[in-house]
């Protein structure tokens, strides 16, 4: 495939994604409802009680679509020996991360049925998050074609790109998976919030792979936009449809893999600033409390509810954090330019 075509037809089949997504989205809203798929809301978030029972496991909207389109453009080139099947490692990382967050969705539902099951322990979910991760890195780092920057960073700012041995590499890659699927986990609980930040920094990804020549990946990227807004148009305020684990797990697990495939993984704390934020929060507000017996250092984390808490609207937080994770997505890009 033409590097100078990539970019059309990556915008083309993620404005396709879009059309379709928005297409089937309300039947499929209507089989969750029938299926009694409902969000169980925590007593933490009293402010959200409203929502309780709205359909969830929503990140299937997204990862069907991706899965089958991606498939769909890259067959060929796999049949006639080329380097499409590169694209299908992040497929395989994005689908394994769903199914866990699938799990971990219907235990909530479960509870909301009033039925009691222990589901996915804390430790059992991130065992599973690094068998995934672990199985990802190794293949990524023993492939030898179709991607430009395996076992490499480039330094923003620096002409160059520095190789990192296969034993260092993949604990890397293992931490970067692992913790992007949880970042983007945290930012998952405002209507509109999570989707919006995915979108954005996969666009910037999806662009700077463009520019180094990784089609598949800027295939991957925009086609994933494309399924986010079109999960958007039902996740928008007030929401008929949550994302869930399955989402939001699935998103950040492929987004962190995205990065290390183009070897501009150090500037992901800058493009995806919003989920990492969000994670700072966590980790400072249970330090916090444990240094000083039980005491906040926010009114409530993840960093959202906190805004929240002092007096921020729904759509304010959602709207002001996008903005941010524009402008820092906007500046990544220009970094990995120079």
């Amino acid at each position: 495939m033409e590097t100078s075509t990539s970019l059309p037809l990556a915008l083309t089949v993620g404005g396709l994604t879009f059309l379709l997504g928005v297409i089937w989205g309300g039947p499929f809203i209507e089989i969750l409802r029938r299926l009694r798929m409902g969000k169980n809301i925590l007593p933490e978030v009293s402010q959200h009680a409203h929502k309780k029972g709205t359909p969830t496991t929503g990140g299937t909207m997204i990862v069907i679509p991706t899965v089958l389109l991606c498939v769909a453009l890259n067959i060929s080139s796999v049949l006639r020996g080329g380097d499409g099947g590169s694209i299908f490692l992040l497929l395989a990382v994005m689908v394994g991360f769903a199914i866990l967050g699938w799990i971990d969705d219907f235990e909530g539902i479960r509870i909301s049925r009033g039925l009691m099951g222990e589901g996915l322990s804390p430790r059992v979910k991130l065992l599973g998050q690094l068998v995934l991760a672990t199985g990802a890195a190794v293949v990524f780092s023993l492939y030898d074609g179709g991607f430009a920057a395996a076992n490499q960073v480039s330094v923003p700012l620096l002409p160059v790109a520095i190789e990192i041995p296969p034993w260092l590499f993949i604990p890397i890659t293992v931490f970067i998976i692992i913790g992007s699927s949880n970042a983007v986990n945290f930012t998952d609980g405002l209507d509109g919030l999570c989707g919006l930040i995915s979108a954005t920094a996969f666009a910037a990804y999806g662009v700077i792979a463009y520019v180094q020549g990784q089609v598949f990946i800027t295939q991957f990227c925009f086609v994933l936009v494309g399924a986010c807004f079109a999960f958007l148009w039902f996740n928008a305020h007030p929401a008929k449809l949550f994302m869930g684990d399955t989402g939001s797990m699935a998103l950040g697990a492929a987004l962190g893999l995205v990065a290390v495939m183009t070897g501009q993984w150090l500037l992901l704390p800058l493009i995806a600033i919003v989920p990492v934020a969000e994670t700072i929060s966590v980790i400072l507000q249970v330090g916090y409390a444990r240094l000083t017996g039980g005491q906040r250092l926010f009114r409530m984390a993840p960093l959202h509810h906190h805004y929240e808490k002092i007096g921020w609207s729904e759509t304010q937080v959602m709207q002001r954090f996008w903005l941010i994770g524009v402008l820092c997505a906007m500046v990544g890009v220009a970094l990995a330019l120079l």
